[in-house]
């Protein structure tokens, strides 16, 4: 058996990666005020209907009906979820303006490639009740502000606005007008889309739809004085914000309920598969799910694909070393004794795991090497006798016996990622370490003496 076709395991050895880009979401989401929210990974069909005439909603939702005969949708994107969270605890009763941040998985039937797969991972950020551009402004800036926290520099942010449905009346019977004449380039679902949405037509990546929309009119010559006004806002807060921006006329985004601010970022160095964030603005997608007049703005970010930038550009991080400590037995009395012991250990924090495949000492110290363990515990019958452990340093093989009582108090202090850091840069043991920080002499976040130790 496999996993099937668009769909992936995260082993516990690439799980670090993970691990880390969601640390520094957690972080910067908090700086900014977003709390975080889940929703369930499925929702009711017509929550993502709605007249939508996306690829994502006719062709690329996986639709079922359960057993009571209801049907049901694996959600292809998180808004439309945080928006019915939020009208069915309502949220807006109390006329604040509520951001939020989610990480959790998506699916869509859409063809596997690079960095793309149907069960998808996304981070995104959703603020709901103000129609001010500051609000837009600042879901960018988080987006830009992320990025270059794990290292992203050579980013491109296009803004483009679409109006309001009102002011895209005439801008959408002018490009009707100038997209006939070469209706025939189209491809077959942008021939469809032509009367339905032809502003899909713009953002569809067929060569022949390309050629067909080149010299098109552009929307923002179309905007009524409101939209335009905010779209000026937009990119004058973002100026401000010393955040760089190209204005993209082709810019409309994937969903059908965007208004307004539309934007992308682009990571260069990935070439065609450059897009690694989009967003925009949705005012009227809570009134279309049933509730009060609601503005909003988010974005999401696909962490497979940054993961992979990440990958690709050598911006990960080492992997964090998974310092623990191994307790090797040999016999059945070792064993309930190492089992105390590993218990006490785990009880004070520190990580311990025990031989269970009844190997040699050798296999079992082997064993120990090979998954990072900071010290060995070594029991065997004489050391019971003695009642008495040895404890090895795995770094140097120096080694001392150690009460089997006082074997978890030893090890209780384990050194932490600190001072194991500092240890290694000051080429100091980080016992020696730990005591000088637990009396003031080093800086834990530096590493740097505040006075000279005897």
């Amino acid at each position: 058996m496999q996993a099937l076709r668009g769909t992936q395991d995260i082993l516990p050895k690439d799980i670090w990666k993970w691990n880390y880009v969601e640390k520094k979401i957690r972080e910067w989401c908090r700086l900014y005020r977003f709390g975080e929210i889940r929703t369930p990974m499925f929702e009711a069909t017509e929550l993502f209907l709605r007249g939508d005439t996306t690829d994502v909603v006719t062709k690329e939702m996986y639709t079922f009906n359960d057993r009571g005969g209801r049907s049901i949708t694996l959600r292809p994107e998180n808004t439309a979820a945080v928006v019915r969270s939020f009208l069915e605890h309502k949220a807006y009763a109390d006329d604040n303006v509520h951001k939020v941040f989610y990480i959790g998985s998506m699916f869509r039937y859409d063809r596997p490639q690079a960095g793309r797969f149907r069960e998808f991972h996304q981070f995104g950020v959703e603020t709901l009740g103000s129609y001010s551009p500051a609000a837009d402004a600042e879901c960018i800036a988080l987006a830009v502000d992320f990025f270059h926290s794990l290292g992203l520099k050579d980013l491109k942010l296009l803004i483009n606005s679409i109006g309001h449905v009102e002011c895209r009346k005439a801008y959408r019977e002018r490009l009707i007008k100038f997209l006939e004449p070469k209706k025939d380039q189209l491809c077959d679902d942008c021939k469809e889309r032509l009367y339905k949405n032809p502003l899909r037509v713009l953002d569809c990546k067929e060569d022949g739809c390309k050629a067909a929309s080149e010299g098109a009119p552009q929307i923002t010559d179309y905007l009524c004085e409101d939209c335009h006004n905010k779209f000026e806002a937009v990119k004058k807060y973002l100026t401000a914000l010393g955040i760089p921006y190209e204005i993209d006329s082709r810019l409309v985004r994937g969903l059908d309920y965007y208004t307004n601010t539309a934007f992308e970022i682009q990571y260069a160095p990935l070439g065609a598969q450059s897009t690694i964030c989009g967003g925009g603005r949705y005012d009227g997608l809570v009134e279309e799910i049933g509730g009060p007049a609601t503005p909003g703005i988010g974005f999401a970010i696909g962490l497979e694909r940054l993961i992979l930038a990440l990958e690709k550009q050598n911006l990960l991080p080492a992997e964090p070393k998974d310092e623990n400590v191994f307790v090797a037995v040999m016999g059945e009395d070792a064993m309930a004794e190492g089992l105390r012991i590993e218990d006490g250990l785990r009880r004070n924090g520190v990580p311990a795991e025990i031989d269970l495949q009844n190997r040699s000492l050798k296999g079992q110290l082997k064993q120990a090497n090979k998954q990072g363990a900071a010290y060995a515990v070594i029991i065997g019958e004489q050391e019971l006798k003695q009642k008495l452990g040895v404890v090895r340093d795995m770094n140097n093989n120096s080694q001392e016996n150690v009460a089997l009582d006082d074997i978890v108090e030893y090890l209780h202090r384990f050194p932490n990622s600190n001072a194991l850091q500092i240890s290694e840069e000051l080429g100091i043991h980080p016992y020696v370490i730990l005591k000088y920080m637990e009396e003031g002499w080093l800086s834990k976040s530096h590493g740097t003496f505040s006075r000279i130790p005897d």
